[in-house]
């Protein structure tokens, strides 16, 4: 049976949903250019993301979000985060009352330290937050644009508006988990950007499979911390958002984060790097924001950190490296379960409103 459905953006991972979506529903994505709107319902390609892939001729595309919304009983949300807010604000006023929105943006507010599914909580009514889910997990659009085995994971508080998604969505080549822990989802596929710009920074100083391997051990840790300081249950940082989506995007070729790191330990400067990519990295804005919550819990983040100061120019990256292997020795334990984290009872999104 077909699900009527919205897609907000038209990058890349908006463009590979709305391609997958599209082979057996009917979808319509939204975009603010003309000429993307213009080129996918013309000639069923997106200029600017994906070029090389052929869209579904199905798919419909508008820059209209009330046209976009409207009678959509499925509504996907991929947009760049710092977006976020401003986009779900105006759109609001069209989703459907009984509408499941799907978030597929990773990040954190700088402002407010709220994840996605705490900035939809803010701006949508609350007769949507019931059916708000995230979407996460080791997923590189452009291999779900080839049709390559990809699983993912959807977090919904209520869990049967997770399996509703789940049904839409999975394929023989894309497969969905369901998982009711929608903080340690959203935080794990946050940070885990942060921690790619450090290993691509280790990667270009050669560093050596060791640093990468302890790099990414601790900063799984690292993220484990200020989730579980959040609420989050840990055993989801070992699942397919937190361990399967830092493996993916600390040692893929396809990861823009590791890309940015990749040129700061080549020495070149953050703006450069930036517009070479021409898409949205989004570990550069969420390493910041994650400083100051982590600040805010009293959690260590020593990676995050260092990653920032880099960013900022306050270190180099041969300067942060070494500030993290001479740090004051400890147990590995009081390392990975931080005392400071788990002092205080865990601090919601709404405490934080």
């Amino acid at each position: 049976m077909s699900t009527p459905t919205a897609v907000l953006g038209a990058g890349s991972f908006g463009t590979c949903l709305a391609s997958l979506g599209a082979r057996e529903h009917d979808v319509k994505i939204w975009a603010r250019r003309e000429e993307v709107v213009e080129s996918i319902n013309r000639d069923h390609r997106n200029p600017r993301h994906l070029t090389e892939f052929a869209l579904p001729e199905n798919l419909e595309a508008t820059t209209d979000l009330r046209d976009a919304l409207a009678g959509r009983e499925l509504v996907i949300v991929a947009v760049p985060s710092t977006s976020l807010r401003e986009v779900m604000e105006t759109a609001a006023p069209w989703i459907e009352p009984g509408a499941i929105i799907v978030s597929a943006v990773k990040g954190i507010e700088f402002e407010t330290g709220l994840t996605m599914h705490g900035i939809l909580e803010d701006v949508l009514p609350e007769e949507h937050h019931p059916r708000l889910v995230a979407l996460s997990g080791p997923s590189f659009a452009a291999e779900i644009a080839q049709q390559r085995p990809t699983v993912v994971t959807l977090a919904c508080r209520e869990e049967a508006y997770a399996i509703s998604v789940q049904a839409t969505l999975s394929s023989p080549w894309f497969r969905c988990y369901t998982n009711t822990d929608v903080v340690g989802v959203e935080i794990a596929g946050a940070l885990k950007n942060v921690i790619a710009i450090a290993i691509g920074m280790c990667d270009a100083q050669e560093g050596g499979h060791n640093a990468r391997a302890a790099l990414m051990t601790r900063g799984l840790a690292e993220i484990t911390r200020i989730g579980v300081a959040m609420g989050a249950t840990p055993e989801t940082f070992l699942g397919l958002s937190g361990m399967g989506d830092l493996l993916l995007t600390c040692t893929g070729d396809l990861s823009r984060n590791r890309r940015v790191g990749l040129g700061l330990g080549a020495g070149r400067k953050l703006e450069d790097i930036v517009e070479e990519l021409g898409e949205v990295a989004e570990g550069v804005h969420t390493t910041r924001a994650a400083v100051r919550l982590a600040e805010r819990l009293g959690v260590d983040a020593p990676i995050s950190n260092q990653v920032r100061a880099v960013l900022d120019g306050e270190k180099t990256p041969q300067e942060a490296g070494l500030a993290l292997m001479t740090r004051q020795l400890k147990s590995e334990r009081d390392a990975t379960f931080d005392r400071r984290g788990a002092a205080g009872s865990p601090e919601s999104e709404r405490d934080r409103k």
